[in-house]
């Protein structure tokens, strides 16, 4: 979806209310396609005294395995994206700034790269999750394993029953 903004930077204190769904399906995170609903993006763009702004948020829901676990899960994030618009700069180098050619953005490759740059490293079904005993590989957030605590290291196991 690319954007006029034209209206927007000629005219102060006018707006442009944003509502709408994009498709990342076919967006490859960790060999797969985590993304599998389209993404809810809604907020507005702004000339504030001269000034462009965008301020949108957008909404996501990440379906993959757990990291730790292995359990199928679903989680929902809320990707904020606040930047300054502006159609040239002079001898600035500033991440919250984007250079708009021709009054023209693309709102569509924004978000998708917002996205991808803010999800987490590691998606997990919870917070505490337990993962799973490296004996035995039962879910350990279903409750305890019947595995030893204590693994002997098989070189100290003589040392240990001279302890005894």
């Amino acid at each position: 979806m690319v954007l006029d903004l034209k209206p927007i930077f000629l005219n102060d204190n006018k707006s442009l209310s944003l509502n709408c769904e994009f498709d990342f399906s076919g967006v490859d995170l960790n060999d797969g396609f985590p993304l599998k609903k389209p993404a809810k993006v809604s907020g507005s763009v702004y000339n504030r005294a001269g000034v462009v702004n965008l301020s949108v948020v957008c909404v996501v829901e990440y379906d993959a395995m757990c990291d730790r676990c292995g359990k199928e899960c679903t989680q929902n994030y809320e990707v904020p994206i606040e930047r300054v618009l502006a159609t040239e700069v002079f001898n600035e180098d500033n991440d919250e700034i984007i250079v708009v050619e021709d009054y023209k953005l693309d709102l569509f490759e924004l978000c998708r790269c917002e996205v991808i740059l803010s999800l987490p490293m590691k998606h997990l079904c919870k917070k505490d999750c337990k993962g799973v005993c490296q004996n035995c590989g039962k879910n350990l957030n279903d409750g305890p394993c019947n595995c030893a605590t204590q693994k002997v290291d098989p070189r100290l196991k003589k040392l240990g029953e001279l302890l005894k």
